[in-house]
């Protein structure tokens, strides 16, 4: 057998390390700088069909910023938390880089990110939804000062009831508008992941889509992932879902 030359060696061993250095393909990469979080602590977790798995915890440097790296099994959502109520949810490509800003003490409500198309769609959703609730805070708080106009005698009882009844009808006001949008924005998106996150969106803490009044969105969004992603993890969980909760509404 013919020996290896030499000079034919270098430039292979060159090539390969060139392949290593540009890392594996389905290697993601999750940065950002927050304000408010010089020396804390983020926790990142790899959310499966089933269950959340820990995969880092990171204490942000100075600048509050981090950054972090990971070989993606398959395309997945990435829960990025401070707390087990204030997280970001993210839906990262093979290969791609995701910035993060936002302020760490109010992530949900604060953060913008530059990125993939799925994250993107994930934080426009996000975003909607931090604007209804800003408008039901308000309504807490109006309501909240009423009731004590109402124990100070300052506003009669007449004044309360129409007073409530106002931020009531504002309350189901705001409500369907969320829900149109979880609608339109399932519709727009058949075929990506982020539909999943839409159909299962909570608005003060009701599910914006009730699978016994609108069944068919369930059977619309798995049509467009069984189209795109048929063999993903989470279309064949979320097949199996939708085939037992159909059964349940058939009895």
């Amino acid at each position: 057998m013919n020996k290896l030359k030499s000079s034919h060696l270098f430039p292979l061993l060159l090539s390969f390390m060139v392949l290593a250095s540009c890392g594996s393909k389905n290697q993601i990469t999750i940065e950002g700088t927050l304000t408010d979080g010089a020396g804390k602590t983020i926790f990142i977790e790899e959310m499966s069909p089933s269950d959340r798995i820990f995969l880092d915890s990171i204490t942000l440097d100075k600048k509050g910023h981090f950054k972090f790296t990971y070989d993606m099994p398959y395309k997945t959502f990435y829960n990025v938390h401070v707390s087990n109520d204030d997280y970001v949810v993210l839906l990262p490509d093979e290969g791609s880089t995701i910035s993060m800003t936002g302020s760490y003490d109010s992530l949900s409500l604060t953060y913008h990110i530059q990125g993939n198309d799925d994250s993107q769609l994930l934080w426009q959703l996000q975003d909607y939804t931090n604007n209804g609730t800003r408008a039901l805070r308000q309504l807490v708080a109006t309501d909240r000062h009423n009731a004590q106009l109402l124990e100070q005698g300052q506003i009669s009882q007449r004044e309360f009831d129409i007073a409530h009844a106002y931020t009531d009808s504002v309350y189901l006001s705001t409500f369907s508008e969320q829900q149109q949008y979880v609608v339109r924005f399932i519709e727009d998106n058949l075929g990506s992941l982020a539909t999943l996150i839409a159909l299962y969106k909570p608005f003060n803490g009701r599910q914006l889509i009730n699978p016994e009044d609108s069944f068919e969105f369930y059977e619309g969004v798995l049509e467009g992932l069984e189209a795109y992603l048929p063999d993903n993890p989470h279309t064949l969980s979320f097949k199996n879902q939708v085939e037992r909760t159909r059964f349940q509404y058939a009895r």
